[in-house]
């Protein structure tokens, strides 16, 4: 099965490790006949909404994302565009698709942070004082993150919000995202849970079913990685794969065996253990979608799946 790009639908938030670029190389390696799929940490849902299944459950430990992604779900684009819009006016932000770059005195090389600056910072303050039951709560999440750095979502460890300004705002190709995304969210049988992984039973899930594991990379330093992933999280989830194979509930993980000359040796050796497990090796590059390439590139994306 070939995936074009252009038929892939992005995600409005661009979470860091997010999978979209990779999704033509991934898609193909999913399986096709599925009931139930389960994406463990599903981040910004790159890969969830662009999954066939019967239902499709998201889960990740934030709970402001899941918290955002639900809301998302039980929203219009018309009525998520009229509050939006409504944000970008109170707190005196840009608007470049309605005016235009030079209406501000910029231009799309500097972009429109400067402008945005007061008006971001005074959003994000009124964002980080709100209880989470506030009517404006996810909306103004949301433009904080449209108007933020590279379009990110981050909290620091008191869950307050402390991304910079970016050089961005909600111009049409991000209006055109979050449509495209909120269509296929009412399209597609989707809820979202708020869990640690292993919540997700094991037991009630068969053989139609199919998991995908995205976890933190443990040998990479992004800042999206959960600070206590580490070694024994890395197991405890290798653990709970082994326990769904035993049950011939199909898995996919996407992980990191090397990068920066380190090696994931927790990963490496689960595999040697596991020999009927298959390794699919990625084009990290995203040239193409050769997957059994024998010059690895520095970085060894992988995806590992027992069927």
């Amino acid at each position: 099965m070939q995936v074009k790009k252009t038929d892939i639908i992005k995600s409005p938030l661009n979470f860091t490790g997010g999978k979209h670029k990779l999704l033509p190389q991934l898609l193909p390696l999913f399986p096709d006949d599925v009931h139930a799929f389960v994406d463990l940490f599903c981040g910004g849902c790159n890969v969830a909404v662009n999954v066939s299944a019967e239902k499709i459950i998201c889960n990740d430990k934030d709970e402001k994302l899941i918290g955002l992604l639900d809301f998302f779900r039980q929203t219009t684009f018309a009525d998520l565009l009229h509050e939006v819009k409504k944000i970008i006016c109170d707190f005196n932000l840009s608007d470049s698709s309605a005016n235009g770059y030079g209406f501000y005195n910029c231009d799309s090389s500097r972009g429109l942070g400067n402008f945005n600056r007061s008006g971001f910072f005074s959003l994000r303050d009124a964002f980080n004082s709100s209880p989470s039951d506030d009517e404006n709560y996810f909306v103004m999440l949301y433009v904080l993150i449209v108007y933020s750095f590279n379009n990110q979502i981050r909290f620091n460890a008191n869950g307050k919000f402390n991304l910079p300004v970016g050089k961005r705002d909600f111009n049409l190709r991000m209006q055109n995202k979050l449509k495209s995304f909120l269509g296929t969210l009412e399209s597609k049988s989707i809820t979202f849970s708020n869990n640690d992984f292993a919540e997700i039973n094991p037991a009630e899930l068969s053989e139609n079913d199919f998991v995908y594991a995205d976890p933190p990379y443990l040998i990479t330093c992004a800042t999206y990685n959960e600070k206590n992933w580490n070694d024994a999280e890395e197991m405890r989830l290798l653990a709970y794969l082994d326990e769904l194979a035993s049950r011939n509930v199909r898995f996919a993980l996407s992980n990191v065996l090397s990068t920066d000359n380190k090696t994931n040796t927790v990963l490496q050796d689960w595999l040697a253990a596991n020999k009927n497990y298959v390794c699919h090796h990625l084009d990290f590059s995203y040239r193409n979608s050769n997957y059994h390439k024998k010059d690895i590139a520095e970085t060894d994306e992988v995806l590992i799946t027992n069927y």
